[in-house]
C-alpha cells in the first residue's frame, strides 16, 4: 500500500516477493500520479487498484479502477465486474460475478477529471510546501515527507506528527481544537491489527504503526483551499502551543 500517496519501498517489496513467488498486488488508492524512481505506483504489482472516491486525487463520487497488465486480465475483469454473463441472447451465467462496473455518468466524469490530474496533484503538493514552510519553527511538529530523491508523493494528504513531550500538547488536543472550529481533520489510520475485528489473530510488528496513529494528524488538504484556508489551519495550529503550555 503506498499510505497517503508516499510510494512504498518497492524495490525491497519486489525482491523479496521475487524471491518467495508470491504476486504483488498493490494498494494504490490514495496514490495516483505518485512515483517510485520515476515509474508511476500502480504498475510494479500484477495488478493494482485505484480509488475515485470523492476524497482522492480525482473523483468519480465513488468506485475505483484495476490496473492489469495484459488485455486478457482486463478482459476477464470486465467479464467478472459485469454479473460474470455469458455470451447468449438470454440471461446465462457460468461463472460467479459481481455488479462491480461504474455507470456511464461516473466513468464520464471520471475521463474529465483526468484532464485535471496534474493540476490538482500540483495544488496538493502545494499545500503541503505551504504548511511546512509556516510551521517550520513550530516545536513538536514534524511531517512526512519523501525519505529520498526516488520517492515523488502525489502529497495527497499533508500528514504531521506531533510529539506531545515537546509541543505541550497532543494529538487529540489539537484535533478537537480543529473540531470546535469546523475544521475537519483526521488520526492517521488506524492500524488493522488495533480493529476490533481483527483483534483475536496474530500480529507482528514493532510499534511503528501505533506510534503513527497515536501521534498523527492528516490537515485539511483539498486542492481548492486558499491562502486563507491554510492560513486559518496554522493560526489555530500555533495558539494551541501556548494555550496548552
Amino acid at each position: 500500500m503506498h499510505l497517503y500517496g508516499m510510494p512504498a519501498k518497492m524495490d525491497e517489496i519486489l525482491e523479496v516477493a521475487g524471491r518467495y513467488g508470491i504476486p504483488v498486488l498493490e494498494d494504490a488508492a490514495e496514490a495516483l500520479g505518485s512515483r517510485y524512481k520515476g515509474q508511476f505506483c500502480g504498475t510494479f504489482g500484477e495488478f493494482a487498484c485505484l480509488s475515485f472516491n470523492g476524497n482522492k486525487i480525482i473523483t468519480t463520487s465513488g468506485g475505483g479502477a484495476l490496473v492489469c497488465r495484459s488485455a486478457d486480465e482486463a478482459g476477464v475483469t470486465k467479464f467478472l465486474a459485469t454479473q460474470a454473463r455469458d455470451n447468449a441472447p438470454h440471461y446465462q451465467h457460468s461463472s460467479v460475478g459481481y455488479n462491480y462496473r461504474l455507470s456511464n455518468i461516473c466513468a464520464g466524469i471520471g475521463r474529465g477529471q483526468m484532464l485535471v490530474l496534474n493540476q490538482h496533484i500540483a495544488a496538493r503538493r502545494e499545500n503541503n510546501q505551504k504548511y511546512m514552510q509556516m510551521l517550520k519553527n513550530a516545536p513538536g511538529i514534524s511531517f512526512q515527507d519523501n525519505p529520498t530523491t526516488d520517492f515523488e508523493s502525489n502529497k495527497w494528504l499533508t500528514c504531521i506528527i506531533i510529539d506531545p513531550k515537546k509541543a505541550g500538547y497532543t494529538r487529540e488536543d489539537l484535533r478537537k481544537k480543529m473540531d470546535e472550529h469546523n475544521i475537519e481533520t483526521r488520526p492517521l489510520w488506524k492500524p488493522m491489527h488495533l480493529q476490533p475485528i481483527f483483534h483475536e489473530y496474530p500480529f507482528y510488528g514493532n510499534g511503528t504503526s501505533e506510534e503513527l496513529f497515536n501521534h498523527g494528524l492528516c490537515l485539511p488538504s483539498h486542492p481548492t483551499l486558499t491562502q486563507n484556508d491554510l492560513q486559518r489551519v496554522v493560526e489555530l495550529t500555533l495558539p494551541s502551543i501556548v494555550g496548552h503550555r
